[in-house]
Order: C-alpha cells, then structure tokens, then sequence
C-alpha cells in the first residue's frame, strides 16, 4: 500500500496518513461506544461515509475524519460528552464556549497531547487550550423542500458568514453575529421540525444556497452498522442516495492518481 506522508522530522522519522488513521479510529470507537450508552444516533458523514463503503474503512489517502448528527441528538451528545469523555479528550463547540467559530463544523472533538495544524487560513481555531488531533461533528437538521421556505434564511446566514470571518481575522469576538447565525439555524429546523427532508443545518455556508445538501430522511435513518477497518460503524441506511447527494453519483470511481493525496493537515505531532 502506498505511504502518504505528512511529516518528516529533522531525525528523518515521518508521520503518515495510516499513523493519523490509527489514531482517528481509536477516537471513532470511544465516541461509538458513548453513542451506543445513550442511543444516540449518528453516521459517518461525507469522506468518511465514502469510505466505509468504497475501502471498507479509511479512504487511504484522506487525513480526516468527519461524523454527524440531528440537532436534536446533538444537544444529547453535548450532555453525554460531559459525563463520560474520557480524560484524555477535549471537544469544542460554540454552545459550551462562545469563542468557537460556528462556520465550522458543529463541534471539534480532540485528542489531548497531540496537536495538529489545518489548511485553514481565515477560521483559526480561537479555542487555544487544545489544537489537538480532531473529529468533525457535523450537525443536520430538518429542512424544507420548497426554495420558498428555503432560501430566505440560507442567504442571511450567507450573508452574515464573512462579516464574522472579517471581525475574527481582526482579533474581535463578533458574538452578537455568531448569536444570530446560530440562532437563524436554530429556527429554520424548528420551523421544519418533523419534515421528511434533512441536512446540513444552516451554519453550514461552504455550499451554494441554491443547492445545498438535502437528503431524505428516511435515506439516512434508522442507521446501519457496516465494516470499517477492524470494527463496525454507522452510515446512511440508504448509502448509494446518501453518497450520490454528498459526493456525486460516481462516487466508487477513484479520483485520478495525482489527486489521491492529503489535503487537510499543514503540521501535526502525535
């Protein structure tokens, strides 16, 4: 199998992707295992997703791991992470501190005593005390199926998203933004609760609000349990629907070979 790279040290000892695998997976067991203490639902999200079903576990050149959930499981996971999160983690989110950036994935749960740099730019992580290696928390809520319905609230949070990025990239804390963006996010599923339409909840903005993710809910529930690497994970109960909304309708061809590389890591330490 081929060795992805990401670091080599001045003694000539490299970090690779199947290193930070390791890792990742060690994470993916532990956050399972408090999912399954507490019935709380979640799927391996996007990459991750594509994953389990096209390699049976990582995609061998991907350096992330990402997961997700209903906002209304979410507010469970929140309480569930406070009680049994194993000493050796942290998780970040804006609902538990208010200088997280809530542009980014939902919540960052993070390995203690690593630390890892992203290809990131304008969102710096402001959550200092942990740069640690992470999971993404995606979080999805109801959506509606009608542009009427839809867009409205979209845009405005499209439009709020770089006046928060401006006033964190000048060293401020935009709260009363980053209040109203979340709490936009917060009516829309409320608005739709109990629709047969879920995604991305609405402080997800790195997608074209004319054509954001939207996915049947019964496509991704009840969750199904498949291989991945030596355990088993949840994905969508319908993967092919799920996968072609999520990442395209030819999802199992592989990427042509220049492109099969790392692109979310700038520095790490394990």
């Amino acid at each position: 199998m081929k060795k992805y790279v990401l670091k080599t040290d001045e003694n000539g000892n490299e970090i690779t992707v199947a290193d930070v695998h390791k890792v990742l997976l060690e994470m993916l067991k532990m956050i399972d295992g408090i999912c399954r203490k507490y019935n709380i639902p979640y799927f391996l999200n996007g990459g991750s997703a594509l994953g389990a079903v096209r390699h049976q576990g990582f995609i061998p050149w991907d350096d992330d791991a990402d997961i997700a959930m209903l906002y209304e499981d979410y507010k469970r996971f929140i309480v569930a992470l406070k009680q049994d999160l194993p000493e050796g983690y942290t998780f970040q989110c804006f609902d538990t501190d208010k200088r997280y950036n809530p542009l980014i994935p939902g919540m960052k749960i993070r390995k203690k005593g690593t630390y890892l740099k992203e290809v990131n730019t304008l969102l710096a992580n402001r959550c200092t005390e942990c740069d640690g290696i992470f999971i993404d928390v995606f979080v999805y809520d109801y959506c509606s199926a009608s542009k009427t319905m839809d867009l409205p609230l979209r845009m405005l949070n499209q439009l709020i998203m770089p006046f928060i990025i401006l006033f964190d990239n000048l060293g401020m804390n935009p709260l009363f933004l980053k209040r109203w963006f979340v709490s936009n996010a917060r009516m829309y599923g409320k608005l739709n609760e109990g629709s047969k339409k879920i995604g991305f909840d609405l402080t997800w903005t790195f997608k074209s609000p004319l054509k954001p993710f939207i996915f049947d809910y019964d496509d991704i529930y009840p969750v199904q349990y498949v291989p991945f690497e030596d355990t088993q994970l949840p994905i969508a109960h319908h993967p092919h629907e799920y996968l072609c909304t999520a990442i395209a309708p030819s999802y199992m061809t592989l990427p042509p070979e220049e492109e099969q590389k790392p692109k979310h890591i700038v520095d790490i330490r394990l």
